[in-house]
């Protein structure tokens, strides 16, 4: 007994199968009406994301309170700018990050915001590992 559309689209939690996730892959689902990005970061992806001087980030948060301890490889991002609702594209910019080619945002591995007019990081939605390979996103 799986909920209809109708009730996914307004909010139900849905689960997401981590296992074919590659390693530096990211993948896009939909929750809410919304893109979700999902990265399966590299170490050097995190280790990128965690040396960053906070002091140098427009709206500083460390990549640990981004991701779930003992899972910091996985990043779990909404997948909307936060300049004007546009969409950006993974794995691109100065940062490997996501970039918004509409108006010019640039993120990091962490969906932190580095440059263009963006005032916020890529929002973090609610979710939890409900084993080491699937999460529950709402």
């Amino acid at each position: 007994m799986n909920p209809d559309a109708s009730t996914i689209a307004a909010g139900a939690p849905i689960e997401v199968d981590l296992t074919p996730i590659t390693d530096g892959q990211a993948i896009k689902v939909f929750w809410r009406g919304k893109p979700i990005y999902i990265s399966n970061r590299t170490k050097k992806e995190v280790d990128d994301a965690r040396n960053v001087q906070l002091s140098s980030l427009p709206d500083p948060q460390t990549d640990q309170q981004r991701t779930k301890e003992g899972h910091e490889k996985w990043l779990v991002v909404i997948g909307i700018c936060t300049h004007l609702g546009c969409v950006p594209i993974a794995h691109e910019g100065s940062y490997n990050g996501f970039f918004c080619p509409c108006h010019g945002s640039v993120y990091d591995t962490s969906g932190r915001i580095r440059s263009g007019p963006a005032p916020t990081n890529l929002p973090v939605p609610p979710y939890e590992f409900v084993s080491d390979t699937k999460i529950k996103i709402g």
